[in-house]
């Protein structure tokens, strides 16, 4: 579920299994189907357009059309319970949910805390977990960091890109983050290479890498299969 362009739907296909890929986006889910084409995996992926919010009775897949239903960093919804129970209704064996365990992706909490900007951490694993274990769950859950690397081509393109963290609060931190990016920023060596967006890797770096924790949570499906 909130499989994006197929970064995991795809190698899971590639290893021989069918895979049902759930995208709210018609821009990813094209994407997808691009991929699908190129790496000739017609019949492996069967892509499907579904929002959490959705009827998954109507729309979604058959209660109990999986072995394993999983959500990798893509649980965005009002209604996290809601989520959690539609994972675990669509699963036979396993379900799994990866959310983030301190701040947002969006945020360089080294940064941030560097600069003296406050940042608001997200507790949703908690809440996941908590849900969980009130449906009669027994999740196991996994910490694991992410490295990430902002590269940019100049000073002020770095403060640009950076001041998109400067916000509930923090604007008026624009000139201590323009002179902590002045004293920490390098030269990349791969500058120009492909970067994680697709797009070539700037000239410059900072001298820290940007991590994100994540919680891994895991469960045996609980719902009863229909009748």
């Amino acid at each position: 579920m909130g499989c994006g362009a197929g970064s995991i739907a795809i190698p899971l296909a590639q290893a021989g299994h069918p895979v049902i890929a759930a995208d709210f986006s018609p821009a990813m889910l094209g994407t997808l189907d691009a991929g699908i084409e190129h790496y000739r995996l017609e019949g492996r992926i069967t892509p499907l357009e579904l929002a959490w919010d959705d009827d998954w009775d109507l729309v979604g897949p058959v209660a109990k059309a999986v072995d394993v239903a999983f959500a990798s960093r893509s649980v965005t919804t009002t209604n996290l319970k809601g989520a959690l129970a539609k994972l675990d209704r669509t699963a036979r064996r396993r379900c799994a949910v990866t959310m983030v365990a301190n701040s947002s992706p969006r945020y360089d909490l080294h940064l941030m805390n560097a600069i003296g900007a406050s940042v608001t951490c997200s507790n949703g694993f908690v809440y996941a977990f908590n849900i969980l274990i009130q449906m009669g769950a027994l999740p196991q859950v996994t910490y694991f960091e992410s490295p990430r690397r902002d590269t940019f081509n100049s000073l002020e393109a770095g403060v640009a890109d950076f001041s998109r963290m400067l916000e509930h609060g923090n604007e008026d931190k624009v000139d201590r983050l323009r002179d902590y990016i002045a004293q920490h920023m390098i030269e990349n060596p791969h500058a120009g290479e492909p970067g994680s967006k697709g797009v070539p890797q700037g000239r410059y770096m900072l001298d820290h890498v940007r991590k994100v924790r994540w919680a891994f949570i895991a469960w045996e499906p609980v719902s009863a299969p229909s009748t």
